[in-house]
């Protein structure tokens, strides 16, 4: 059987719609098109996200379910509450968003991650121009751990974490959940669902059930300083 996959027009930032992205590959819905700030930006608002290999096209995804997290309802366990009293771990937000992607990308190497010099370029780009942010966890100076994403509306579009101290991106989700709905941020998308992300408490929503929050959260303004360059406490 053929499977029909839409190109992107290069010449246009407009994809096709989310509920026409195939059921296997689950929510695979287009390919082509670039990695432009401009573009991502339009992707993230409509509920798609690049994630490729090496050497591929650019394909471009909107699964269904969605896995997500509430900041609101975020509990962390008792034992890492205990593990946070002792450890010796500072927490910052945009402190370090380039060295996070790139740390991100090198901690799955290179025959398994999905986060291609491309990508890093151009998150890298999408931080500096606001739209992309990090959480960084430090011990003695050192960056152990983290996460960034994409920022739309009251709505944070997490991309990927990492771990290279015991409990590090736990502890990064933790304190930026505190922060984030702290500033009215609303939801956290992790895109595609994993036995992690359901150890930490993430659920899952329909895409149509997704969709329907991210249009009308979209547009909403956080205020300034939810993403201004800071240590979090909570």
């Amino acid at each position: 059987m053929t499977i029909y996959i839409p190109e992107i027009d290069p010449s246009s930032l407009q994809f096709p719609h989310p509920n026409t992205a195939l059921a296997d590959p689950n929510g695979l819905l287009a390919f082509g098109g670039d990695l432009s700030p401009q573009r991502l930006r339009q992707a993230y608002r409509h509920g798609i996200f690049p994630w490729y290999s090496q050497g591929d096209p650019i394909l471009w995804w909107s699964p269904t379910p969605r896995g997500i997290f509430i900041p609101q309802q975020f509990t962390p366990s008792k034992s890492l509450r205990k593990f946070m009293r002792k450890a010796p771990y500072t927490i910052t937000l945009n402190h370090a968003c380039h060295a996070v992607i790139r740390q991100c990308a090198a901690s799955r190497g290179p025959e398994q991650t999905w986060i291609t010099d491309a990508m890093i370029n151009a998150y890298q780009k999408l931080h500096d121009v606001g739209d992309c942010h990090s959480v960084e966890v430090w011990q003695n100076q050192q960056l152990v751990g983290g996460f960034y994403g994409v920022a739309v509306g009251s709505i944070f579009c997490g991309e990927s974490m990492f771990s290279l101290a015991d409990n590090a991106s736990k502890i990064a989700l933790w304190y930026f959940c505190h922060h984030f709905s702290n500033h009215g941020g609303t939801l956290i998308d992790c895109q595609m669902m994993n036995p992690h992300l359901a150890s930490l408490g993430a659920s899952e929503l329909e895409r149509s059930t997704f969709l329907t929050q991210l249009h009308q959260q979209r547009n909403s303004t956080l205020p300034a300083e939810c993403y201004y360059p800071q240590t979090l406490v909570l």
